[in-house]
């Protein structure tokens, strides 16, 4: 079955993605408001797919990013090379008082019946004052690349940043790139920079340069403005309501040939029923459905979508693209923070219904 997608067969770059890069405080089990320490998870959503496709899958990727001169910005940069992947920062200058600054998120894992929570401090955001013309995306593109990432998060930071995503998208589109973009759809964020209603025009303007799209039927309605679907889910690993979006989908944005979410159903903090399912080129295609013993929740969905792009960027059937997808976000729930500690024989192994016997 051909995904539709023409995907170079090689590069100096696997992937790149562009975005805003952050630093996650994690206080674990403890609510914020009482905790007296806490752990610090380098993240964002493109730097996570681009992170996950190196470390565990081996392939070369690139982030696209601000960066801040500063010991936050110092701390962030290592994690990057940590992970392997090749930053192209455009620098910014601390005054040593008030930024510019590396966006800091406040989490904690919750537990059993009380719910993660997650808040935001990205006041005068490096990330955000990024515009056209930073980058020089000949260069960053200049032994090839195969395929370009950005999402709805980096879209919603500034006036600018949605510049920057096309700008980029159409540099990797001229370098023979398939383009993915992650709808990540953040109301927060959203309604900081003028609710759904820009939220629609802005990543209108995105999607007319996309190949392969992430969201959930949620993610469908808010970010492109179309109605619920007319059929109903009878649950929330039902696929229903998310296929019976596409239609309205590929009316608009008709060069789309890939569109794909998770599906996951929360018992507890604790334990989720997990799947995955995939719109490829006119044809369905639907994962299993694994009990998950949950961690840490956050990051699991740029899990789900590295393993994917990884099927499809080497040559995976969609089917198999789809489990690989599936069976690495579903790890990443396993660890602490956003980004992988899976090895890819134990991703195979679990997309091949691998279990959890000790390994002797």
């Amino acid at each position: 079955m051909s995904t539709g997608l023409k995907i170079l067969q090689s590069g100096a770059l696997d992937f790149v993605s562009v975005g805003a890069l952050i630093h996650r405080l994690d206080t674990g089990t403890v609510p914020f408001r009482k905790a007296a320490e806490c752990k610090i998870h380098v993240s964002g959503g493109e730097f996570n797919c681009a992170a996950n496709l190196a470390d565990c899958f081996g392939m070369k990727t690139g982030i696209v990013t601000a960066m801040v001169d500063y010991p936050v910005g110092e701390l962030i940069a290592n994690s990057v090379r940590a992970m392997g992947v090749k930053p192209f920062y455009k620098h910014f200058k601390h005054n040593g008082v008030n930024g510019p600054n590396m966006a800091t998120v406040y989490s904690d894992r919750g537990q059993g019946v009380r719910p993660p929570v997650v808040f935001y401090n990205r006041a005068n955001e490096a990330g955000a004052m990024l515009k056209a013309g930073d980058f020089d995306w000949k260069t960053i593109f200049a032994g090839g690349v195969r395929w370009f990432h950005s999402g709805g998060i980096f879209a919603a930071l500034s006036e600018t940043t949605s510049d920057v995503i096309l700008e980029g998208m159409q540099a990797a589109k001229a370098a023979g790139a398939v383009v993915s973009f992650d709808l990540n759809y953040r109301a927060k964020l959203w309604n900081v920079a003028g609710g759904e209603k820009r939220a629609v025009q802005v990543l209108d303007r995105i999607l007319k340069h996309v190949d392969v799209l992430v969201g959930n039927e949620e993610d469908l309605q808010k970010s492109l403005g179309i109605p619920g679907p007319e059929v109903a889910a009878k649950s929330k690993l039902d696929p229903s309501a998310f296929f019976g979006m596409i239609d309205s989908v590929i009316e608009r944005h008709p060069q789309i040939k890939v569109v794909a979410t998770t599906l996951r159903d929360v018992h507890s903090t604790n334990r989720h029923s997990w799947s995955a399912v995939a719109w490829v080129n006119g044809k369905t295609y639907a994962a299993p459905t694994a009990e998950l013993d949950v961690y840490d929740r956050i990051g699991g969905g740029d899990g789900f979508a590295a393993g994917f792009f990884y099927g499809l960027l080497t040559n995976e059937s969609p089917e198999d693209a789809l489990r690989l997808g599936w069976a690495h976000g579903a790890l990443l729930t396993t660890y602490p923070g956003d980004v992988t500690m899976a090895t890819v024989e134990e991703v195979r192994s679990f997309a091949k219904g691998g279990s959890a016997r000790v390994q002797r």
